[in-house]
């Protein structure tokens, strides 16, 4: 968000250095206009032995395969925005293994926190933000190329998601033959 009069005051903001970078500040009432990256939450789910995908339909990463995840909202801590997006984006009902990595890049205004999740309860069926979901075996994960022409956020949060997924993209080893001791 672009300041040009201060929210506190209504002054004219200035441009200059405040706490060593120059910054949208009020020289009348001392507010700073500080542009702070937005927690996002994003849940890896394992669902029946699979991992479970939904094709977004917003930016960034429009009609590509992703983890369901989205913004935290005031009132709400990561771990629940995170519950929350599984249920809202693909039907399910998530518990929360662990903390699978936490992203951020200076060219993009988000914080990425991403947890390994299983599904407890649904089925998955695609809803907000989502045209589809898949289910996809281990070594089944689809292989996307980078965005051409993507923005900043796009090519990072691409190459997030495929660190992310990196595991799940390898067959599991084979295991003994059925019925061999």
């Amino acid at each position: 968000m672009e300041f040009r009069y201060c929210p506190r005051c209504g002054k004219p903001l200035a441009v200059g250095p405040v706490e060593g970078k120059d910054r949208a500040h009020c020289p009348a009432c001392g507010f700073v206009a500080f542009h702070n990256p937005a927690p996002v939450g994003l849940a890896v789910i394992e669902h029946r032995g699979s991992l479970v995908l939904i094709r977004r339909t917003q930016a960034p990463l429009a009609g590509y395969w992703s983890p369901p995840g989205g913004y935290v909202e005031l009132g709400e801590s990561v771990p629940e925005a995170v519950v929350r997006e599984a249920r809202e984006e693909c039907g399910l009902t998530v518990a929360l293994e662990g903390l699978a990595g936490v992203y951020s890049d200076p060219r993009v205004s988000v914080v990425l926190v991403a947890y390994r999740a299983r599904s407890t309860g649904g089925e998955p069926r695609a809803g907000d933000d989502a045209s589809a979901v898949g289910v996809f075996a281990p070594g089944q994960v689809p292989e996307e190329p980078p965005p051409a022409g993507g923005t900043a956020t796009d090519l990072w949060l691409h190459r997030v998601i495929r660190e992310l997924l990196e595991p799940w993209g390898r067959a599991p080893p084979p295991g003994p033959a059925p019925g061999s001791p």
